[in-house]
């Protein structure tokens, strides 16, 4: 089925006689290693010329993955938790981050992630939080800045800018994945409806329009229906308001007043 691409356009098309800008940014999770999916990541990035934030787990991160990053300008590597271990129970949602342990036990991990990360990848690395699952604690949050973090990344509109002194929130707000079904892509058309919408409540008010819009991927379980939908959607967004945002130099940082 050919997606139909209109209720998009007519979103992007309003922004552009209105002469609104949409900050754009990409994220991308699960690194560990480099392969041919890593590869195919990054030739699409070069291509749309929109860097990816490349949230790398930590305690698996290898050389082979820093060889790659090194050598390709494109790829932003952020912090993605520690290990990817699920703490939570049986009944809850899976968290690596929420409140399952004692605090301390959980900011050492965070703090853990950090060292490591500037050690594969020294100065290039971003000082972001990713997360695994989206999720966290908000006492987890408030603690991050004195780990040495700078932004926190997690999905949703964000509700504001800075949820914690000194730390800056920038979400993701788009997953084309089926997570909860075939775990290919999900409905291509029910995608694109999604994103206008979400672009719409932007330009009316009822989100932060100065947030960069984020797309997520997981380049480890790409299928062809995915790759092909992630560079039409975000080759659109490009082509209409959209304006590729990497996250600034930390010394950049506007901190609340």
């Amino acid at each position: 089925m050919t997606p139909d691409w209109t209720p998009l356009q007519s979103e992007l098309d309003v922004w552009q006689a209105r002469g609104l800008s949409l900050p754009l940014w990409w994220r991308d999770d699960d690194a560990i290693s480099a392969t041919p999916q890593l590869e195919r990541l990054s030739e699409l990035s070069k291509t749309l010329a929109l860097p990816v934030h490349l949230a790398a787990i930590p305690r698996d991160a290898d050389r082979t993955l820093v060889d790659v990053v090194t050598h390709q300008p494109e790829l932003i590597p952020v912090v993605h938790g520690w290990a990817h271990l699920n703490h939570a129970p049986p009944d809850e949602k899976k968290s690596e981050f929420r409140l399952h342990r004692p605090l301390e036990e959980i900011l050492s991990d965070a703090r853990s992630g950090l060292k490591q990360m500037q050690g594969l990848f020294g100065d290039k690395l971003c000082p972001m939080f990713v997360p695994p699952w989206n999720r966290i604690a908000p006492d987890v949050v408030r603690e991050l800045p004195g780990a040495g973090y700078h932004f926190i990344s997690t999905a949703t509109p964000r509700r504001t800018r800075f949820p914690a002194p000194g730390i800056e929130q920038i979400n993701t707000h788009l997953d084309p994945i089926d997570w909860r079904g075939t775990r290919g892509l999900a409905a291509p058309n029910d995608l694109i409806v999604k994103t206008s919408d979400l672009l719409r409540d932007r330009r009316t008010g009822g989100a932060d329009i100065t947030e960069p819009f984020g797309v997520l991927t997981h380049h480890l379980v790409h299928d062809q229906d995915i790759w092909t939908f992630t560079k039409d959607l975000l080759r659109r967004l490009l082509d209409g308001p959209g304006v590729a945002w990497t996250a600034p130099q930390t010394d950049m940082i506007r901190r609340p007043e």
